[in-house]
């Protein structure tokens, strides 16, 4: 197919910005004030929707700093709130200025907040806990007002090592009891062991322990933390007021970005976020090993990691993300033990063997469904791949192509395109794919500088005419969206999952800073990621933060939790452009009725009631902050929340009775591949509890097509 358009991508690719663009001197012989003029003038130059630095942004840039060091408010006091509160409307005039002195008192008082609390924490851990006593710790720290004294300080301190050492303590508790229990059932087979119980003092001063050797670890990290790693804090806090995708990259970040741009990261294969202190997993990477597992998603928060062998966890909680990962990543092949605060509230030991990304999981796969002597084919598409060497020699639009004329050959009767997930990629192919099925016209419009540009299709023939139905859900992002929007535009195939998608409907480049400069003797400045477009689908809308609204909206687990844009602080807004021009698909007959029908099927069915009443519980569990510190009403609360879930294991029962088969080509590989044959058993038994899927299947029944007029829209290519 032609395009008149190059190789974009929507997640991030890297610019060759030069100093050509500009004549400003910059040549300041401090680096930090270099920085903040360098960092602030290509944001004004080359930002999509440049903010005017005034006392409103001053005010963003001073919350978001004092949060960012502090977000459990377990280190500043009353008083240097209340000194630092001067400078909250004058941070604009000071960037203007290259003035750091907002920077240069916070900084210094923060370190020496924290050699204050390396005294406190080892005393109050030197005395032992009484868990019997009624007390109750607020966890929502947003509400908590910042401690009026050193004496009151101490006292949140303990409050919270209590917390820690509970929660470790209920662990030791809970294991002995197994272990007893395992004793016992040794004993009667004479196969028993040494193991001798520990009395409940001796497990209490064991919890101190490791709570006090947790946060040893945490501030040995700290202590070799530079003054220039809170300046790129700063700068960050400066640079995220634009929106939350621009970043400054200090050296070392932008090593590791490059990284893992070329996939050569070894890990869990998860990306993580920091938000208040808690280090939170926002995508799952397919084919990496947390993916693999089936253990970790989307809004669970890590808060301790062990390594193999090793018998304490370090906690992460408000650790810098960067040595955060530093902890969870390792060679291949080792395991690491993650302490997990899941979606739902509870909290669990995940464990997981560190590897590399499976290159062959993030590609497209298809597999026949067989329902009633009919068939229909499902494709799943983890994200929009492709080779940056060279476009033509594999790409995930070339895949999507094989997959159809193999089902095609097997006689399917409607295509599910499965885009749950799938957070995004290539442009150029999400274009490609669309092509697949409509005429040739518009997909997707991309506005930067006051320009627009509407990238199109131009093939006139179709892959596949018959009846299409994409499945999306709040992780379906930036291509999937662009994809999802233009069908749903032409009404050519029916959209059902999530009330909406993730919601991310910008692009962003990598600037290089240091090629901005004509002569620089300070060192490596960095990089700069900045939002430099936004695009839009055919019908003028944006896929920014209201992303895809579905034609037939199904409850899941995430419905009531805020995943997607909309969770970040300072997002770009929603808006709307003119339309392009684009014939409406003809192809079906009763599509309305076909929406209509499935949304009737919804509102009857059981199951779908059963996992929005979940949702909701989720959602009532994550807002919970209020915890009891007493010992017996902590495990009575855990015990219940186990219960509770009980209630919901039908969920994971679930069959929706049809039946699902590998393609010949597969089979035929499998005789030779055993892995591939366990993926694809693993695979097809989580769809043949996809009610989703079900339901994606009634809807290919329900669409009917119109003969006459799919006949003269386009030549068919088999």
């Amino acid at each position: 197919m032609k395009k008149n358009f190059k190789v974009l991508f929507l997640a991030v690719f890297v610019s060759v910005a030069s100093c050509s663009f500009t004549t400003k001197e910059f040549n300041d012989t401090n680096k930090d004030k270099l920085l903040i003029d360098l960092v602030t003038y290509v944001l004004q130059k080359g930002h999509y929707d440049p903010k005017e630095i005034n006392d409103e942004f001053s005010i963003g840039v001073y919350n978001e700093f004092l949060k960012g060091l502090d977000p459990l408010k377990r280190y500043f006091l009353a008083s240097d709130i209340e000194e630092f509160s001067k400078y909250k409307t004058e941070i604009d005039d000071q960037i203007k200025n290259k003035d750091l002195t907002f920077f240069d008192v916070v900084y210094e008082r923060f370190q020496k907040r924290m050699e204050d609390v390396k005294r406190i924490y080892p005393e109050v851990l030197d005395k032992p806990f009484d868990f019997n006593k009624n007390e109750i710790i607020n966890v929502d720290y947003d509400e908590l007002a910042y401690a009026k004294s050193e004496l009151e300080l101490k006292a949140r301190w303990k409050q919270q090592l209590k917390f820690t050492t509970l929660s470790s303590y209920y662990d030791l508790v809970e294991d002995q009891k197994n272990k007893e229990i395992n004793k016992d059932a040794a004993n009667e087979d004479n196969t028993a062991d040494d193991f001798e119980p520990k009395s409940k003092e001796a497990l209490e001063a064991k919890a101190r322990e490791t709570a006090k050797n947790s946060l040893d670890e945490y501030f040995d990290f700290t202590k070799d933390l530079e003054r220039a790693d809170y300046f790129a804090i700063f700068l960050n806090t400066v640079v995220e007021q634009f929106d939350p995708h621009t970043n400054y990259f200090a050296p070392p970040d932008k090593d590791r970005f490059d990284l893992r741009m070329s996939g050569k990261l070894e890990g869990i294969g998860a990306r993580l976020q920091k938000k208040n202190d808690y280090i939170t997993v926002i995508e799952i990477i397919s084919g990496g090993p947390a993916w693999r597992s089936e253990k970790i998603e989307v809004g669970d928060a890590i808060l301790k990691v062990r390594q193999e062998g090793e018998e304490d966890a370090v906690s992460i909680v408000g650790m810098r993300i960067d040595d955060a990962v530093k902890l969870i990543k390792g060679p291949k092949g080792t395991k690491v033990i993650l302490t997990v605060k899941n979606v739902d509230g509870t909290i669990s030991d995940k464990e997981i063997t560190r590897d590399v990304v499976e290159l062959e999981e993030t590609y497209a796969k298809s597999s026949l469904i067989e329902k009633d002597d009919r068939k229909y084919g499902l494709i799943n598409l983890p994200q929009f791949y492709f080779d940056m060497e060279n476009y033509k020699e594999r790409n995930a639009a070339t895949d999507v192509k094989k997959e159809i004329l193999r089902l095609k050959e097997e006689g399917m009767k409607g295509l599910i395109l499965d885009l749950r997930d799938n957070g995004g990629g290539s442009l150029r192919t999400a274009v490609d794919i669309a092509g697949l099925f409509i005429k040739e016209g518009p997909v997707v419009q991309v506005a930067s500088n006051g320009k627009k540009e509407v990238l199109e299709d131009e093939d006139s023939s179709i892959v596949w005419d018959g009846p299409l139905v994409i499945l999306v859900n709040e992780l379906s992002a930036s291509a999937s969206e662009i994809l999802a929007a233009a069908m749903q535009d032409y009404k050519r195939a029916i959209v059902l999952g999530s009330k909406q998608t993730y919601g991310k409907g910008t692009v962003q480049n990598v600037i290089d800073l240091n090629r901005w400069l004509r002569k620089n003797d300070l060192g490596d400045m960095g990089a700069l990621k900045i939002t430099s477009q936004k695009f839009y689908r055919v019908n003028g809308g944006s896929t920014q933060l209201e992303g895809v609204k579905s034609d037939v909206i199904m409850p899941d687990r995430y419905s009531y939790i805020d995943i997607g844009e909309r969770d970040y602080s300072n997002p770009l807004p929603y808006d709307k452009i003119d339309a392009a021009k684009y014939d409406i698909w003809e192809g079906y007959i009763g599509f309305d009725e076909a929406i209509k029908n499935s949304q009737e099927r919804m509102a009857k069915n059981e199951h779908l009631k059963l996992i929005d009443v979940n949702a909701k519980w989720i959602r009532d569990r994550r807002e919970e902050k209020r915890v009891n510190l007493n010992f017996d009403e902590y495990s009575a609360e855990i015990e219940r929340r186990k219960t509770e879930t009980k209630r919901f294991d039908a969920i994971g029962e679930y069959d929706n009775k049809l039946t699902f088969k590998s393609l010949p080509y597969e089979i035929a590989l499998m005789k030779q591949d055993t892995t591939l044959s366990e993926k694809r058993k693993r695979w097809h038994k989580n769809l043949s509890k996809d009610i989703y899927v079900e339901e994606a299947v009634h809807v290919l029944e329900d669409l009917k097509l119109n003969n006459i007029k799919a006949g003269k829209v386009a030549d068919i290519k088999n």
